[in-house]
Order: C-alpha cells, then structure tokens, then sequence
C-alpha cells in the first residue's frame, strides 16, 4: 500500500485545477493521481478522506489508496477518455464535504535518545535546540494518522511542532532499526522495517505495529489520534 505517490518524470500531466484546489496527473494506463493544493494540513487531508469514500464507490474503479493530501484512483478498465475521468474526480472534489474521521486514540511509550537515536544531535543541529527541548516538542504534541502506507502498518502522522522541522537525509541511512521513532520533515513515525530509510531517528519504540495474522494487521488507521509517552530519556 502506498502513502505518498507522486508522478513519475515520464508522467503525462493532464489538467491542472484552474481553481486551485486540487489536480490530477494520468499515471499508467489505469491510475489517475488527485493531489491538493497548498499546505500539508489536516483540512486537506479531510476532504481526501471524504473524497476516498466517494470514489470507492464508483463501479469502474478497483482500487482507492489514499496518501498524504492526495489520492490515488486505479480503474478497472483503460479509460476510453482519460478527461472525462479527470473532470468526475474535480467534480467530486470541489463537490464533497470535509471528514473528519473518528478513529482511536494509541499511546505509544518511547526510549527518547540512547543508542537508536542516530540522528537527535543532527536534530539538535538544525533546530538550535537541545536535545531534551526536542524530545519534550515531540512527546508534547499530538499527531494524526493521515495515512498508511510505505511499508506495512507504517502511519505517516501529522502534527509535528514546527520547530523540530527537519529534512529527510540527502544520503539514507543504510540500516535503519526498525522500532526508531523518526522525523522526516514535518511528518513523524515509527519505522516498520531494518534497512534503508532517510528520516532522522531520536529514539526507539519497542511496539508491535503489524501483526499479520490479525484480522487488524496494522494498528494504525486514517484518523487514528496518536501520542508518543517517554518511558525513558537517555540524553
């Protein structure tokens, strides 16, 4: 399942909203990719949710997956005419309420610094903060499942403080644990999987977020409120 899908260079760019609000790019033969307009927010992202709810709900199409601010649409069929598609999902989008969804609340306990936290001096760094004013902005705020998806039963959350913003690496690290609380520009999570990953570790959850036996595998959910509880800060 993906979460943030943007399109490929190759992509051939359809229509642009001359609203504003939102546009939608043709990807391959059957996708079309509706993202909106300005900042990464919850007010857009509810009307993502709304609009997911719409067009699942289509009979030509066979799959919804809806990312950060956008949403991707899979058809069952090639499009006879691709702009037709494009002008029934601008419609639905200017036409669709707000959603807020009603989702639980998941406290997830966390090793603040210590060995997982490779990258909190690099943190500090950027911010001109110490280490223990970024810990206390982070377990401080309270974040918003926006979506799911990079790898499996990974939650991007929304509602990082702003100042402990901090870009993703240029360079990944190789071998990321998985379990690391991370921090990839204004977006937080824990990582799911040990390897590659370009986000900033300053901790680590020993949680289980995805269970593949479960009829729930994942333990995040769109709309879910998530807060992060120090059980133990290592500076």
């Amino acid at each position: 399942m993906i979460a943030t899908l943007k399109p490929f260079a190759s992509s051939h760019q359809i229509v642009t909203a001359t609203k504003g609000r939102a546009r939608v790019s043709f990807i391959g033969g059957r996708s079309f990719l509706l993202e909106a307009a300005g900042e990464f927010d919850l007010p857009a992202q509810r009307f993502i949710w709304a609009l997911s709810h719409v067009v699942r709900d289509w009979a030509d199409v066979a799959e919804v997956i809806p990312g950060m601010t956008n949403l991707l649409a899979i058809f069952t069929a090639t499009p006879e005419d691709p702009e037709f598609i494009v002008g029934r999902l601008l419609e639905a989008w200017d036409s669709v309420p707000s959603l807020d969804l009603s989702g639980k609340t998941i406290e997830i306990s966390v090793h603040y610094g210590g060995a997982y936290a490779t990258d909190l001096a690099a943190v500090c760094d950027f911010s001109g903060l110490s280490d223990r004013e970024v810990v206390r902005l982070h377990h401080d705020a309270t974040y918003r499942v926006f979506a799911l998806g990079s790898a499996p039963g990974f939650g991007y959350l929304h509602g990082l403080d702003a100042r402990i913003y901090m870009p993703r690496k240029t360079v990944p690290s190789l071998k990321m644990e998985k379990g690391c609380v991370t921090i990839g520009g204004m977006q937080t999570g824990v990582a799911m999987l040990t390897g590659p990953n370009g986000w900033n570790s300053i901790g680590y959850a020993d949680l289980q977020m995805f269970d593949p036996t479960s009829s729930t595998p994942a333990l995040l959910a769109p709309g879910d409120t998530v807060r992060f509880v120090p059980d133990r800060i290592e500076l």
